[in-house]
């Protein structure tokens, strides 16, 4: 497999506060979609580029009836569909920037949702599966299983680039889910983010850097993380460091933004051939094949329940 570039594309730009403003944001997106895919052809073959979370709205809004008053939309085939010609026109895979999703299935609720599209079209669709208590109030699809939610938690494509799976920000904090990612087969891990200030790509507080790279090495996968880079007037009430940054799969970081807000595009190339000798050859540090799932279930709590549920809402 030839290898290729990746980009992670950060922005900082105004937060909307209606969704009349979405058609210009998906329109902007285009724009950065050409400067990454033309501007650096002379370098190397862009073919996935990996936008921010709330790159189309955040969650400005307190409560779930107020972000579907203003702020929430279907995500249809149409409004996808400027991603798809960008896909089709120059055979790349685009990560969304989330949007604040209902769906008529699940009146009542708003997800927090990204889209992978390709040249064949929509390949999954991520909605958040643990949102950032307790500013986030969107829904988490595990919490409507028992009400039949079906999609798959944790979706991978298999794409001609590689198997990718992608989870959201705040998910990346607990390495369960990334793990069911490269357990699901996964090769690259992107990270769809809006990471705030201290914990960015600073120290002593770098947890944007140190967690991308522990979960490319704990996992042997290359990890594309884009990050918001938006300044504290645009986004209040916090500043966002950006330091988007792709890491190979020995945790090594291949190139990182300079921490700061401002729009920055970050390439990097990534080589799957590599990632699959790696993972075949290695009988050290193979910790997919040496991790002891049966271990240390959460069933193995005490008396089958999380010691931490419901401390922080008592």
């Amino acid at each position: 497999m030839p290898r290729f570039w990746a980009a992670c594309i950060q922005t900082d730009l105004p937060n909307p506060a209606s969704r009349a403003e979405l058609p210009k944001r998906i329109g902007h997106a285009q724009t950065l979609i050409e400067q990454a895919v033309v501007g650096y052809r002379p370098f190397g073959d862009v073919r996935l580029l990996v936008f921010p979370e709330f790159f189309h709205a955040a969650p400005i809004y307190p409560e779930v009836s107020q972000l579907r008053e203003h702020l929430a939309v279907e995500v249809t085939p149409q409004l996808l569909d400027p991603y798809l010609k960008k896909a089709r026109e120059h055979r790349v895979y685009i990560q969304t920037g989330t949007f604040l999703e209902v769906h008529p299935r699940w009146p009542g609720h708003v997800f927090n949702t990204t889209c992978l599209i390709g040249p064949e079209g929509e390949l999954y669709r991520y909605r958040k599966v643990n949102p950032w208590l307790p500013w986030e109030v969107h829904t988490s699809p595990h919490d409507l299983l028992d009400q039949g939610y079906g999609d798959p938690l944790f979706p991978v494509a298999d794409t001609e680039i590689g198997k990718l799976g992608c989870a959201i920000c705040y998910d990346w904090l607990f390495p369960e889910p990334i793990r069911q990612l490269a357990v699901n087969g996964a090769e690259i891990l992107i990270r769809v983010s809006a990471y705030m200030d201290p914990w960015g790509a600073t120290q002593p507080m770098d947890w944007w850097t140190v967690v991308n790279r522990c979960r490319a090495l704990e996992n042997i996968a290359y990890v594309v993380a884009a990050n918001q880079g938006a300044s504290l007037s645009h986004y209040p009430p916090f500043s966002w460091p950006g330091g988007s940054m792709v890491v190979d799969f020995d945790g090594r970081i291949l190139s990182q933004a300079d921490p700061g807000p401002g729009d920055k595009i970050v390439v990097a190339p990534v080589d799957i051939d590599a990632l699959r000798h790696e993972r075949s050859r290695r009988q050290g540090h193979q910790m997919l094949e040496h991790m002891r799932l049966s271990a240390c279930p959460p069933k193995r709590w005490v008396d089958g329940k999380n010691p931490w549920e419901g401390r922080m809402h008592q």
